[in-house]
């Protein structure tokens, strides 16, 4: 257990979990605000890729050369790390939002996060844990700006805005997350 908490501020966690809390209430604060905005895409894409931005700083350790020193496999280690902050930046706007108007559902949060951080990973494993916030910033600014998606290449291009129940945004995210877990896991961040 004592290895596990070490772990959890070696890569600057509490901190992390702080900038998604205060993410997901900003994000629900403003779903209230705006007339009509409960339940809006755009915001909620915004407010998960906040979090994703914050957690991704925890893909690299304070020494990549010491952890790649280490006598432990870092692989499963490294999977369940992505795995794992993929499900507080879904829970933590799911947890806020119990206290009234919804920022998306349930299936859209999951979705969004685990393709996010799927993102942020694959971002560490090509170009540093500095640099891990990148790719989800990036495809979520595009997403943004795209017309309303009519093609399929467009709904894959704009699948964080996507209703939750479209198949080319769920398999979107699920190929993301897997691709970027899996690369992060094998090869981990880049120096």
């Amino acid at each position: 257990m004592r290895w596990l908490l070490l772990y959890a501020r070696s890569r600057q966690m509490p901190a992390c979990l702080a900038v998604v809390v205060v993410s997901a209430v900003a994000g629900w604060a403003a779903s209230r605000v705006g007339n009509g905005t409960s339940g809006n895409p755009q915001l909620a894409a915004l407010t998960l890729a906040a979090g994703a931005t914050a957690v991704s700083v925890g893909l690299g350790g304070q020494d990549t050369a010491l952890d790649r020193t280490a006598a432990i496999r870092w692989a499963p280690r490294r999977a369940a790390h992505v795995l794992l902050a993929g499900a507080v930046v879904a829970a933590v706007p799911l947890a806020v939002q119990t206290m009234g108007d919804d920022l998306g559902t349930t299936a859209f949060l999951v979705r969004d996060s685990a393709g996010l951080m799927g993102l942020a990973a694959l971002g560490a494993a090509l170009c540093g844990a500095q640099f891990a916030w990148a790719l989800p910033v990036a495809w979520l600014s595009f997403s943004l700006l795209l017309p309303p998606p009519e093609s399929l290449p467009m709904r894959v291009a704009a699948w964080l805005v996507l209703p939750p129940g479209a198949a080319a945004g769920t398999w979107t995210a699920a190929a993301l997350t897997a691709a970027g877990t899996a690369a992060y896991a094998l090869a981990g961040p880049r120096r």
